[in-house]
């Protein structure tokens, strides 16, 4: 057996919200956005990101929906090609209305940030020479 695709689906408290904050940044739309969901594309393999109104996801999913003010699901990490562009990354997505819960840093041969959307889920923003 093997799988064709992976996606994320994370839940999110507005559509309209979640969609200007990923439009913002210059992800690619999914297809045409509907009453239940918003999906953008990440990076040069079209990784898909489906975000749905939480309370749709959690009757989906049939689980409660994590507490993303105290902690974390997932940290999506989005490769850069230079320190410069990872600071250009982090003036971006303030300007979009990201929080960033950790200041860019030099990290073991890297340089890094991480940053919440408005509904906290995580990621962060990373160069490292040898990708």
């Amino acid at each position: 057996m093997e799988t064709k695709m992976i996606w994320a689906n994370l839940a999110v408290k507005d559509l309209e919200i979640t969609a200007k904050f990923y439009s913002d940044l210059g992800f690619k739309p999914n297809g045409t956005f509907n009453a239940d969901l918003v999906s953008f594309l990440f990076g040069k393999d079209n990784f898909i990101i489906h975000f749905f109104l939480a309370k749709q996801f959690k009757n989906a999913a049939r689980l409660e929906n994590a507490a993303l003010n105290t902690g974390t699901e997932i940290i999506f990490s989005l490769s850069a090609d230079s320190r410069e562009e990872v600071d250009l990354w982090l003036e971006r997505v303030k300007k979009a209305g990201a929080t960033i819960y950790a200041e860019a840093e030099d990290f073991d041969k890297g340089y890094t940030f991480g940053f919440s959307d408005p509904d906290g889920h995580k990621f962060n923003v990373l160069y490292w020479p040898s990708y």
